[in-house]
């Protein structure tokens, strides 16, 4: 079996199943043993990485996966005497060899599994744990993401991103906190934290960091699989959830668009509209009225509001540039942020005029580091003609991007400058 395929088929099962092996195994040897969780799911994958070279890929891998993570899980609780620390009804059922085996396969069923992750995303987002180091855990954890990876979600750094998974895990340690999905009443201490980090999710996803790879589809895919999760929990299905969720859709229906057979980027201006997923805008409009029902307010309706705006225009010249500026504006009073006052910027100078647009672009400094800044001050200086000026701006974006295929955008725009 070539070496390069078995590499790619791991690393594709452990974006889809290590979240979920994870979150298992930590509800078994308890939330304080996640460490010990995630080195029996590393365990699992080196396994599969060596065993699959020699022998072959077998007929359902993800199956092989789960049964060699339930054996591993076994030898480990026989082995560290988990059932100790236990105090619960599966702490009992752990002290018994008869009960033993039943109980590990028990939870490995697909519905606890489920069952599982969400008490995971919700274990993670425990309020003991520093907000950004809830939602780096969540990230690590949960959903496979690299360092980088959520260094990149937060604008910030790698070694930042390895100081808050360190503190959350020294939380986990020093106060035994356990895992469990909380009571009603406790739900908005968590929730902000939990839908924060599927929307990380879903964004690193729609516009990757990855060198290679401008959509992770997987990424996605998982976000609003658990986003749907959370909408058919009656506990966890509020409007700010159906809000997220609406967003998602939206986005995602013009996920076939924006990338050419070469895999060269396309914009929105150019995007063929006709091949927007219309199953999937209606979803978003399905969640997003749900998402209207009580007096909940977030800024993921004003997302979803936004991603609606562009849906409805026939065509780019069409799009209503005035009311996402506006739209842009709510946000930026709600929920503050660079990206935001960049985005907001960019509808300016489309609502308006490029000189409006450029003026306000040109004001924002926290994003001097950030390629998109540099992309965007480009275009509006070549709209007014000022080539000179766009080129360089073009240029210093090549610098800060890893993404190959925004490098090969913005070199064509280079040439575009003469």
């Amino acid at each position: 079996m070539p070496e390069q395929h078995v590499h790619q088929l791991v690393s594709h099962l452990f974006r889809h199943e290590a979240g979920r092996m994870a979150a298992v195994l930590t509800r078994l040897l308890g939330f304080n043993s996640l460490s010990a969780a995630e080195d029996l799911v590393q365990d699992t994958l080196l396994q599969a990485m060596s065993t699959w070279k020699i022998k072959g890929i077998p007929e359902n891998p993800s199956a092989w996966l789960y049964t060699v993570a339930k054996r591993k899980a076994i030898d480990f609780i026989r082995q560290q005497k988990i059932h100790e620390q236990h105090h619960t009804e599966i702490g009992l059922a752990l002290k018994s060899e008869w009960t033993l085996s039943p109980t590990v396969n028990r939870l490995f069923l697909d519905n606890e599994i489920e069952d599982s992750l969400l008490r995971m995303v919700f274990a993670c987002c425990h309020p003991a744990i520093p907000y950004e180091s809830q939602i780096a855990l969540t990230l690590k954890t949960l959903c496979g993401l690299s360092i980088g990876e959520i260094a990149n979600c937060f604008l910030t750094n790698d070694e930042t991103i390895t100081k808050r998974l360190y503190r959350a895990r020294e939380k986990i340690r020093e106060e035994n906190l356990t895992l469990e999905t909380p009571a009603p009443a406790k739900l908005p201490g968590r929730m902000d934290a939990v839908l924060h980090s599927l929307y990380l999710l879903f964004n690193e996803g729609y516009n990757s960091s990855h060198s290679d790879h401008v959509i992770r589809q997987d990424l996605c895919l998982e976000a609003m699989r658990l986003c749907l999760l959370l909408v058919q929990n009656k506990i966890t299905n509020t409007p700010k959830v159906n809000a997220l969720l609406s967003l998602m859709c939206f986005q995602a229906s013009r996920e076939e668009s924006r990338i050419s057979v070469d895999g060269s980027i396309i914009l929105l201006k150019d995007q063929d509209r006709s091949r927007w997923h219309q199953p999937l805008i209606e979803k978003g409009k399905y969640f997003l009225e749900q998402a209207a029902e009580g007096e909940d307010f977030s800024e993921y309706h004003i997302e979803a509001a936004i991603a609606g705006c562009h849906l409805k225009a026939q065509t780019f010249q069409e799009t209503d540039w005035e009311q996402i500026f506006q739209l842009y504006s709510a946000l930026a009073q709600l929920k503050p942020s660079p990206v935001v006052e960049l985005n907001k910027a960019i509808a300016l100078g489309y609502a308006r005029s490029a000189t409006d647009g450029l003026t306000a672009l040109q004001k924002i400094s926290a994003l001097q580091d950030h390629y998109l800044l540099h992309a965007a001050i480009g275009d509006f200086q070549f709209t007014l003609q000022n080539f000179e000026e766009a080129r360089k701006c073009y240029m210093k974006a090549i610098t800060l991007t890893h993404s190959n295929a925004e490098k090969k955008l913005l070199e064509q725009k280079v040439l575009t400058c003469g």
